[in-house]
């Protein structure tokens, strides 16, 4: 697949903005300096203006005055501490076409390893100020449909934040007000003082290793994504099975599907019985917190919830008493904890240890992180709904990703990310079933077949190109008064197209100067409620 850029715009807000500093809580220092990369795919709706670039640009202008953060520059303050500098240096919008065709990507499952390829790139070998916080690319696909990808910079906010965002700037698109102004202060999420951490926050400690005699490498091992359409009446048995003995009561979809998943992953991979395992399930705060934020909440809510087992044991135990295990950790993420977990970020000497990194949820850890209840399907920018969103790429071993619908019939569906030995792992005697036979309507691709492999791949780790040296930067040199001035191929500074980027080429005309560094995106976010 060829994608050819053909213009790119520097949108810079409406209105004038506030000028100051934005400071970052101790979960923005949490999360990763990388962009998070989604993908949503549009059918044509036979219209002449069918996604208009002038009226995306003119909405998106618009929509940056009330989310004027999104228009900033990340910078650090006199102790080094990341924070957002709101300034109105705007967001890039890319236009860009490609000879492929939508049903390339969209059928009955999302199997092209290319997705990643549809968001903007960005350079991260230059300072933290040096690249917009919201980059999105608009590809006109052959058959008339479009992709919008979209790269939201982490330390802006979490997923319901990002999905907020993309939502407010589909509704001034169509021309109606915002259902829900954005809520940016971010002072309510400061620790206590002095901090008192009540916890013991397991989510916080290193990942688990495998046991020393159990063979496994984890020398950045490939990955192979499997995705997994689950009906509404699959969900439906399961949730069945988790409370026919009442054990703890009342399971939700979300414990007996959780429980479900944890099970077969532990047993694809082959754990010997003494294995610990650790499941890591992320979960917005807005809700849990007292007094409750507001859902309009612009910044990084997103907790963690862990819980620890052996394989031998949570095998041996009924469906129930997993699920169990689920709704435990869930209940426990109340106000107390929440702010127990924030203290505990405050006095950890580098608040970034706990960061999980490319390994965080290697075998034998787990992350299971739901976009069931988020609003990602209201995106109508006046041309419909799209028909496909998710992330646009999975790299890591052990990340699991629940997506809600598009036509809401009640199902989901599942993409995990394993070593390839855990979907070929055979039966054992007892005729238990491995992860991808367990979900026997799934089906899966190998990236390494694909040739985008994700071995070796440090998300935190940059692979570089040599820079064109033809290349100029204009974002910084923009007439007073206009909108988006800054347009034309010679303003592409920030998105490269490069083919194949474990063999980097020099980067077309569209790259900022110096030296080019591929996308290796951070673990997509999402938020999951009890």
């Amino acid at each position: 697949m060829e994608i050819t850029v053909k213009k790119s715009t520097m949108v810079y807000p409406a209105e004038e903005t506030p000028k100051h500093r934005l400071w970052s809580t101790n979960l923005e220092l949490l999360m990763t300096l990388h962009h998070v990369p989604t993908v949503y795919f549009f059918r044509p709706d036979g219209s002449s203006d069918f996604f208009d670039a002038k009226t995306l640009m003119e909405a998106l202008s618009k929509v940056l005055v009330p989310f004027y953060p999104m228009a900033g520059r990340l910078g650090r303050d006199e102790n080094g501490r990341v924070e957002i500098i709101c300034n109105g240096d705007g967001a890039l919008f890319i236009e860009a076409e490609t000879d492929a065709v939508i049903d390339d990507f969209v059928g009955d499952t999302i199997l092209s390893p290319d997705l990643w390829r549809f968001v903007p790139k960005v350079d991260y070998s230059a300072d933290i100020s040096s690249y917009p916080l919201i980059l999105a690319q608009v590809t006109r696909l052959k058959c008339g449909g479009v992709c919008l990808g979209m790269a939201f910079q982490h330390t802006l906010g979490d997923g319901p934040a990002g999905i907020h965002f993309v939502n407010s700037w589909a509704e001034i698109a169509r021309g109606r007000p915002l259902s829900a102004e954005p809520f940016i202060e971010r002072y309510l999420l400061r620790a206590r003082d002095p901090p008192t951490p009540t916890f013991h926050h397991i989510e916080y400690d290193p990942p688990l290793s495998m046991d020393v005699d159990s063979g496994f490498d984890d020398s950045d091992p490939q990955t192979t994504v499997s995705i997994f359409k689950i009906t509404h009446d699959q969900l439906n048995n399961l949730k069945a099975k988790a409370n026919k003995d009442g054990n703890g009561g009342n399971f939700s979809t979300y414990n007996s599907l959780a429980a479900h998943i944890w099970r077969c992953a532990n047993k694809a991979r082959g754990l010997s019985d003494d294995q610990a395992t650790k499941l890591y399930i992320p979960i917005d705060g807005r809700s849990r917190l007292q007094p409750p934020l507001p859902q309009s909440y612009v910044g990084n809510v997103i907790f963690m919830a862990a819980t620890i087992a052996k394989h031998g044991a949570i095998q041996s135990e009924t469906f129930s008493d997993t699920a169990k295990r689920i709704k435990d950790i869930l209940k426990r993420m109340d106000d107390e904890y929440l702010r127990s977990a924030i203290d505990h970020m405050e006095k950890v000497p580098n608040v970034k240890a706990p960061v999980r990194g490319a390994k965080g949820f290697q075998c034998p850890n787990l992350s299971i992180n739901s976009w069931m209840w988020l609003p990602v399907y209201e995106a109508d920018f006046g041309w419909g709904r799209p028909i496909w969103l998710g992330p646009a790429r999975v790299s890591q071993d052990g990340k699991t990703y629940v997506l809600p619908s598009p036509v809401k019939d009640g199902s989901l569906s599942l993409v995990t990310s394993t070593v390839p030995e855990a979907n070929s792992y055979r039966r054992e005697e007892n005729g238990e079933q491995n992860f991808a036979e367990k979900f026997a309507t799934g089906r899966h691709f190998s990236l390494k077949a694909n040739q985008t492999s994700d071995t070796n791949i440090n998300p935190d780790r940059p692979q570089n190109a040599a820079p064109d040296e033809s290349t100029t930067t204009a974002a910084s040199h923009r007439p007073g008064g206009a909108r988006y001035p800054v347009e034309g191929p010679e303003t592409s500074n920030l998105a490269t197209h490069n083919p194949d980027p474990m063999q980097p080429k020099n980067p077309p005309h569209h790259c900022i100067p110096g030296k080019h560094a591929e996308q290796t995106p951070p673990s997509p976010f999402g938020a999951i409620h009890e």
